[in-house]
C-alpha cells in the first residue's frame, strides 16, 4: 500500500489533523475491539499534539476519546529514569497522561531506568506480548504508532548506521548510538511495520531536504532509517507541515 501524504499549512493544523486521526481511530477500536493500543513518540513535535488532546473545554477532541479503553506504549525511550528531563515517558505524562482519565494499569512505559538497556528491552518485549493482541506472524499488532523523523532521517531510535535498522527477530532492541554516545531502547521494524497504522508527524524547514529524500530517493534505510517503515498490512500516513514539505511541491505528492 502506498503511503498517504498530507501537507498542511503549519504546526497548528498539523496537531489538529493528528488529534482528529487519534480520536477517530481510538473511538473505532474502542467500539469494535474494546481496546485501542497506541505507541507514543518523543520529541518536540508530538508535545503539541499531546497538549491538544489534553485540552479541556467545549468541542475539544478529548471528549470524544474513550480514555478508559486505551493502552499506551512507547516507540522508543532514552536510557534514563522516568523523571529525567530527557525521558519520553515524562514528556507524555506531563503533557497528556496526567491530565486525562487513563487507568494507571493501561500505561506501559519502557523501564529505561534499568542499568542494562538490553534487559530493559527484553522486559518491554514481554510487556508487548502480554498486552498487545498478535497480528501477522504472531507479532504484536498495535492499532496506531506515532513517529517523528529527525533531520538525519532517523525515526524512533533507529539511527543511520545502527544495526537495529536491520533487526528482524527481536521486538525491542537497545542499540548504542555513537553520535549520542548513549544507548537507546526502541521498537524494531518488525513491530513497527505490523501496526494497523503508522502516523508520521514532521514539522520544520530543517526536515525538508531529508523528507524529500526519504519519500523520493530509492531505498537506503541504512542512510535514512525512516524508509524502513513500510507497514505489511496497514496504513502509512505522513502529516507534514508546509515548511517540511516544501521540497515535495510539484513532485507528484498529493497534499491539502
Amino acid at each position: 500500500m502506498k503511503p498517504e501524504i498530507r501537507i498542511v499549512e503549519d504546526a497548528t493544523e498539523l496537531y489538529r489533523a493528528a488529534a482528529d486521526e487519534f480520536g477517530r481511530r481510538a473511538a473505532e477500536a474502542g467500539r469494535e475491539k474494546g481496546m485501542f493500543t497506541v505507541a507514543l513518540s518523543g520529541g518536540s513535535t508530538p508535545r503539541g499534539l499531546y497538549a491538544l488532546l489534553a485540552r479541556e473545554g467545549p468541542d475539544v477532541v478529548r471528549t470524544r476519546i474513550p480514555w478508559q479503553r486505551i493502552r499506551f506504549f512507547w516507540g522508543d525511550e532514552r536510557h534514563v529514569p522516568p523523571d529525567h528531563s530527557d525521558s519520553n515517558y515524562r514528556l507524555a505524562h506531563e503533557a497528556l497522561l496526567s491530565k486525562v482519565p487513563v487507568p494507571a494499569g493501561h500505561i506501559h512505559r519502557i523501564p529505561a531506568e534499568r542499568p542494562d538497556a538490553s534487559e530493559a528491552a527484553e522486559e518491554y518485549a514481554r510487556t508487548l506480548r502480554e498486552h498487545v493482541r498478535p497480528g501477522d506472524g504472531g507479532l504484536p499488532r498495535l492499532d496506531l504508532v506515532l513517529l517523528g523523523m529527525g533531520p538525519d532521517g532517523h525515526t524512533a531510535s533507529l539511527f543511520p548506521g545502527s544495526g537495529a535498522v536491520d533487526e528482524r527477530e527481536r521486538l525491542v532492541a537497545a542499540p548504542w548510538v555513537e553520535k549520542l554516545r548513549a544507548y537507546r531502547i526502541t521498537l524494531t521494524p518488525p513491530v513497527l511495520n505490523n501496526a494497523a497504522c503508522v502516523l508520521f508527524l514532521v514539522a520544520g524547514a530543517d526536515k525538508a531536504e531529508t523528507l524529500q529524500a526519504v519519500l523520493s530517493e530509492g531505498d537506503h534505510p541504512d542512510r535514512f532509517p525512516a524508509q524502513i517503515i513500510r507497514p505489511t498490512n496497514g496504513e502509512l500516513l505522513w502529516l507534514v507541515d508546509r515548511a517540511a514539505g516544501r521540497g515535495l511541491a510539484g513532485g507528484g505528492v498529493a497534499g491539502n
